[in-house]
């Protein structure tokens, strides 16, 4: 074996070059876009095009041998790569319209024990593939490592202040890079590597070793565990949610958040037969299996009969030999039943008009809710009562900031704007850009609303202000 070549080998490839930031930069771009598209081919192809395993092996074997300047090289190198990859990732993500937390995203923002280990592995690996002189073999520890997509990811909560995302990609980034670098130290002292260092200096140099290892898995060996417990309590939670309903009732929806104190759950259950207590019969389900505190709250959707019939056969069930009043009572509160789940008032509170198929309720106040949420709502109640016209007035509120995107007002905030508008029955004054105020007063009026325009100023949005009351139509 050939030391001396191995480590000309590693010192030629592990430091700074415009060829290492050409292929950071590409690398950089093709793994933010792969997060946000999202696509796992096309993130393979970035951890495949990524050089940032070969400074961090180079950074091991500077451990192992005490070689302080091959230490500072590649740990320059990382530096600068890093930076340059965040930065581009920021950039893109900045002029990208598409923000979201996408899956491939959200993976690589809870580091764990098994990433550690998948590290070690990887560095087992690239360490043997370097020191007996199979280095394509390291492109295939690149893809296991994924060394760059946590830093694209550490660029896009950065472009979008999400700190928890930048939090969770930047540990998952420096966990591979620690965990590849001691442990190809480690690899290079078994081979022989750093044979001149003193007892002295091998005992600190495993002490180190030992030590980081040992301080990266505590917290991931937690959080592993973290994992294991959601994952157990979510599945108990959705077998509790069915508990009180028949076979026949499924889960529409099922959210839970852990982060929250206690954790917080919103279920939707699609059932023949509203349960009364259905929350209070799930928490007592619960609270034995999953033992940690619940904000749970189930939101019942009545589908159908028992039977598996649906709303037209229930109503006609309920018909008398005139055919009329009978089909009328039973609708309405079938109707308002429905309209009232969702829209979270008593039922005594919706207006239903059976002839024009039409029902109206005004909604409660919800915490941190915009025009947008109760549209939503709205939206919601209507796809829950088929053919059915369902109009609910929002608790008043300020409009919204319409952005302005080369001098056109976003589109769909103007259509919340409009929706609220026309549900309170109220006037808009339009605030901004003339061009992208005269574009928002247009499709204001073609939405029915009584529009004033406002001042003129500069800058990328426009203001919404209420004004007076819209006359009646």
């Amino acid at each position: 074996m050939h030391h001396a070549a191995v480590i000309e080998r590693i010192v030629a490839e592990s430091g700074w070059s415009g060829s290492y930031l050409f292929a950071i930069l590409i690398s950089a771009g093709i793994a933010i876009l792969g997060l946000l598209l999202p696509s796992s081919a096309v993130i393979i192809g970035a951890m495949l095009i990524s050089p940032l395993m070969l400074p961090i092996i180079g950074l091991g074997f500077g451990i192992a041998t005490f070689d302080l300047n091959e230490i500072r090289r590649s740990v320059w190198a990382l530096l600068l790569g890093a930076l340059f990859a965040v930065g581009l990732s920021t950039i893109i993500v900045a002029a990208s319209p598409i923000q979201t937390v996408t899956s491939e995203i959200a993976v690589r923002t809870r580091p764990n024990l098994f990433d550690l280990l998948v590290a070690l592995l990887s560095a087992l690996a690239g360490s043997y593939a370097i020191i007996n002189e199979r280095s394509t073999t390291v492109v295939g520890v690149a893809i296991a490592t994924a060394l760059m997509p946590p830093l694209a990811v550490v660029g896009f909560g950065l472009a979008t202040q999400n700190w928890t995302v930048l939090g969770g990609s930047l540990l998952l980034f420096l966990t591979n890079l620690i965990t590849i670098a001691l442990t190809a130290a480690t690899v290079a002292r078994l081979y022989g590597f750093g044979a001149h260092l003193s007892p002295g200096q091998t005992r600190l140099q495993g002490t180190l070793i030992v030590a980081g290892l040992a301080a990266l898995a505590v917290p991931l060996g937690f959080a592993l565990k973290q994992i294991a417990v959601e994952s157990f309590a979510r599945r108990q939670i959705r077998e509790a949610v069915l508990q009180p309903f028949s076979s026949n009732a499924r889960i529409s929806q099922l959210d839970i958040d852990f982060a929250r104190e206690p954790a917080v759950v919103r279920a939707i259950v699609l059932t023949p037969m509203i349960v009364p207590g259905a929350d209070a019969q799930v928490i007592a389900a619960t609270r034995e299996a999953v033992r940690i505190p619940l904000d749970l709250h189930v939101d019942q959707i009545r589908v159908g009969l028992e039977s598996g019939a649906g709303e037209a056969a229930q109503i006609a069930a309920a018909q008398s030999s005139d055919g009329r009043a009978p089909v009328a009572r039973d609708a309405r509160n079938v109707v308002a039943e429905r309209i009232a789940l969702i829209a979270g008032v008593p039922e005594e509170e919706v207006l239903v008009d059976t002839v024009a198929r039409r029902a109206a309720v005004r909604l409660a106040p919800l915490p941190g809710a915009d025009f947008a949420t109760y549209r939503a709502v709205e939206q919601r109640a209507t796809l829950a009562n088929g053919n059915w016209t369902v109009d609910l007035t929002p608790p008043d509120g300020a409009l919204p900031i319409i952005p302005i995107a080369d001098e056109t007002p976003d589109a769909d905030a103007l259509g919340v704007a409009a929706w609220a508008a026309r549900r309170l029955d109220r006037g808009i004054t339009v605030s901004g850009p003339a061009t992208a105020r005269d574009a928002a007063i247009t499709q204001l009026t073609t939405d029915g609303v009584r529009v004033t325009a406002g001042p003129s100023r500069r800058g990328d949005t426009l203001t919404l202000d209420w004004t007076s009351a819209q006359p009646a139509r």
